[in-house]
């Protein structure tokens, strides 16, 4: 664990309110709107944010590879955070239980707007380095999870960016 990053974050300002800004990523059946990976989620309530101990089922596309995730909130503070943990995956459904990931969101209210701030933490600290460099490598095409995050959570907030600063 010494070796590799275990969280990459970044963060962008958006011309929008904060609590506009939570209210959509915390309604996870929204995502595909902005992730180049998440393909929907299966939540208690669409269109409405999701409260702290609330479960829902990801779907995800990567290339050919499909999988889906159960995931828990942790925190769920509108307009300030919003938080949760990936606890089990699987291919059509999710089944394997283990720590996989944590996705946390901040929203920080500014002059112009909102600096978001979205953070991925690996949650297999206790996995070798090596093997998990390896793993990370066939999954992504040749990359670490920390170097495949970075791009996809800059792509993710580039297009929540362009999604709420669009003129109507």
């Amino acid at each position: 664990m010494a070796g590799r990053t275990m969280t990459v974050s970044d963060s962008v300002v958006i011309a929008a309110d904060a609590l506009e800004l939570y209210e959509a990523v915390a309604d996870p059946s929204q995502m595909p709107r902005w992730s180049p990976e998440n393909t929907g989620a299966t939540v208690p309530h669409p269109g409405r944010p999701l409260p702290e101990g609330a479960s829902f089922v990801g779907t995800n596309q990567r290339g050919r590879a499909r999988w889906s995730t159960r995931c828990v909130v942790t925190h769920a503070e509108p307009g300030r955070r919003f938080s949760f943990v990936v606890g089990e995956i699987g291919l059509r459904r999710p089944v394997m239980r283990g720590r996989i990931a944590r996705w946390d969101w901040r929203f920080d209210p500014v002059v112009d707007g909102t600096i978001v701030t979205e953070t991925w933490t690996d949650g297999r600290q206790r996995w070798p380095d090596r093997l998990a460099a390896g793993f990370d490598r066939v999954v992504t095409g040749g990359r670490t999870f920390p170097e495949f995050q970075r791009r996809n959570i800059a792509r993710t907030l580039a297009r929540l960016k362009a999604d709420f600063e669009a003129t109507p």
